[in-house]
């Protein structure tokens, strides 16, 4: 199991400590780099910083909002780094939720969510091969653009710029069961928000029919601490955002993922009184234990026990989020 840092998207402005920590876990062996992106701060300039920066360790957007760009600019970004860094980047989508798509990038969320990112994948498939000009005829992507605004005149182009790889990795961040199936026949990899290592079920329909090769990469939160309660505050106060406040109280998918996971009463629960504006009661309405199980958190020799956990399982990635320069180093020996 390959191990990854998970910067995230900044908050009120950047985080100075982000550059040392990706220099860091390049010096400590870490695989990978990873950077998101929601309404604030965008994924691929600070992921550039950092490749401008480093040399070995691979680069990955963990999420780039598909709402965000038309694919063919998406597979410009792509590209583009992909050349500057000597081939390290790793392209990783998310299709967000109806709340962030329609209000902070102006766009109607599809009706259609799967068919919307097998459309969006086709096309930055076919601008990494450059095998001929981009066409699709698609629902909701199409190359020329044929709707009835339009001038009828578009012409089908190929990408001036050759790609470095016509391989280049692309994976995707899903959370229901029909749109995980799919990713494993259209990507190359998977971005879990939520992984259990002790819920194998939760995804086992999911996952069988994993291809070869495939990547599975979930992010947890890590923290080499002595007080587990306290470590595990962070992540209580994440899960209390993204399951109460991410999403409409009647179409949230993080809280279907948690009520999946066996938690429903305690989703509905927190939505409830984030929605209500008792945000501090909603992160406190977080089981500890669910907290617990999709995190790294405590003394040395607990982190060591439950990665063994990890490790059983198809996780192929470990993406650690929030870390400081000596939880790095610890997890690094104890998965050397």
């Amino acid at each position: 199991m390959r191990l990854g840092l998970a910067l995230g998207y900044w908050g009120r402005g950047p985080n100075p400590d982000h550059l040392d920590l990706a220099v860091l876990a390049e010096r400590l062996g870490y695989d990978s780099v990873w950077t998101a992106e929601a309404w604030g701060s965008d994924a691929f300039t600070p992921l550039t910083w950092i490749a401008a920066h480093t040399s070995r360790i691979r680069l990955g957007t963990a999420l780039a909002q598909m709402a965000a760009r038309s694919p063919t600019a998406t597979a410009m970004h792509a590209l583009t780094l992909d050349h500057l860094s000597g081939g390290r980047m790793m392209l990783g989508l998310g299709l967000s939720g109806p709340q962030v798509v329609e209000g902070w990038y102006g766009r109607p969320f599809p009706a259609s969510p799967l068919t919307a990112t097998r459309e969006y994948v086709d096309v930055i498939r076919q601008v990494l091969r450059r095998e001929g000009p981009v066409a699709l005829d698609g629902r909701f992507h199409q190359h020329p653009y044929r709707g009835r605004d339009g001038t009828g005149i578009g012409k089908p182009l190929k990408p001036i710029t050759h790609p470095l790889r016509a391989d280049l990795p692309v994976l995707l961040g899903a959370e229901g069961p029909r749109n995980i199936a799919q990713t494993t026949r259209i990507a190359d990899g998977w971005l879990p928000l939520y992984w259990s290592p002790t819920r194998p079920d939760v995804y086992r329909a999911s996952l069988a029919d994993l291809p070869e090769g495939f990547t599975i990469a979930p992010m947890a939160r890590a923290k080499v601490c002595d007080d587990v309660a306290e470590g595990l505050l962070p992540v209580k106060a994440m899960l209390g955002f993204y399951i109460g406040g991410m999403g409409h109280a009647a179409r949230n998918f993080h809280a279907d993922l948690m009520a999946r996971m066996g938690y429903e009463d305690e989703a509905r629960r927190i939505q409830e009184l984030f929605l209500a504006g008792r945000r501090q009661e909603a992160v406190l309405a977080v089981p500890d234990a669910f907290a617990d199980e999709i995190s790294l958190v405590g003394p040395r020799e607990r982190i060591a026990e439950r990665l063994e956990l990890w490790r059983k399982g198809p996780v192929t990635d470990l993406l650690v989020t929030a870390p400081d320069p000596h939880t790095l180093r610890v997890l690094a020996e104890l998965n050397g």
